[in-house]
């Protein structure tokens, strides 16, 4: 034990510093326990089971699920299989559906993020305005939209006096679909880009109109690197919400025309709940987890700072 000195008039003597408890070795595990206990039970546990569901043929309805092993994903990249077929189809529609939306729900978020940014009176207004779409379940965008959109009887057509069949044909239904997300969840991107707006120093941006840098440069050296961390986060977090996409697709066009516009979540929900196939149905969950997890990680290695220390 380490001793201190202290002075009290012309006597020295020596004081015991105060001791410091040691900590215990399980003293971490104790804090991460109700975490880990929660994530086990909500998280490994049903991913353990949905991975050992997709190796049965696995009818709720029936009692015998027998053991297939990977059949159920061979079947998927069989070209000559019919759930093979069916599920490249629905990928196609969700690639399609994530390439349109995603860089519209970069851009124009950023782009408001920006105007938001700015001083004027009733800014609040404007942030509740547009941030006010996403509030509203999937249930209420898609019932309100298919009513707006429908070709016969909807507004869309009426007050532009167009005669489009936004729901049955392509492409509008790509169209309708990628509008009606980008006008229900740009409000969200906005917000978390306006969040990183505020975040990054004002001396920065004065510095550089010192310097005299025009408003793009200082837009390109300034805010773009500053929004990094935030930028990474938005385009993991929309492509793998564009490539879940369900409710919509459900909802508005049910699919159409020809289950073109069928997505792969829409298909796994199908083939699990209505034709009762949980082992297949779990077997495109995989696969589809599997190329969110590349696309996740291509994400993060284009946002990865190159500089050079």
């Amino acid at each position: 034990m380490s001793l201190l000195t202290r002075t009290e008039g012309p006597v020295r003597r020596a004081v015991p510093a105060p001791s410091v408890g040691r900590m215990r070795w399980w003293t971490p595990y104790a804090f991460l326990a109700p975490y880990l206990a929660l994530f086990a039970v909500f998280m490994v546990v049903p991913i353990g089971f949905g991975f050992w569901t997709s190796l049965h043929e696995w009818d709720i309805n029936l009692p015998a699920k027998p053991f297939v092993g990977l059949g159920n994903y061979a079947d998927l990249f069989d070209p000559g299989s019919v759930d093979g077929s069916r599920f490249w189809t629905a990928m196609r529609a969700t690639g399609i559906f994530t390439v349109a939306s995603v860089p519209i729900l970069i851009v124009l978020p950023l782009a408001v993020a920006l105007l938001m940014n700015g001083r004027f009176r009733g800014r609040n207004v404007y942030r509740a305005v547009y941030f006010a779409p996403y509030v509203l379940g999937v249930a209420v965008v898609g019932f309100v939209w298919r009513y707006l959109l429908d070709g016969n009887i909807g507004l869309v057509n009426h007050y532009l006096g167009l005669d489009v069949q936004w729901t049955t044909d392509v492409p509008p239904v790509w169209i309708a679909l990628v509008g009606v997300t980008v006008w229900w969840t740009l409000g969200l991107n906005a917000v978390i880009f306006l969040a990183g707006l505020q975040d990054i120093p004002r001396e920065l941006h004065e510095a550089a109109m010192v310097d005299g840098a025009s408003a793009w440069h200082r837009f390109t050296a300034v805010t773009l690197p500053g929004l990094r961390p935030v930028t990474v986060f938005v385009v993991n977090a929309t492509i793998l919400a564009s490539a879940n996409m369900f409710g919509q697709s459900y909802l508005i066009t049910a699919g159409a025309p020809a289950d073109q516009t069928k997505t792969a979540i829409y298909l796994i929900a199908e083939t699990g709940l209505r034709q009762f196939d949980m082992g297949t149905a779990s077997a495109m969950s995989f696969v589809l987890a599997a190329f969110l997890m590349l696309a996740s990680a291509l994400v993060f290695g284009a946002f990865r700072d190159r500089r050079t220390p």
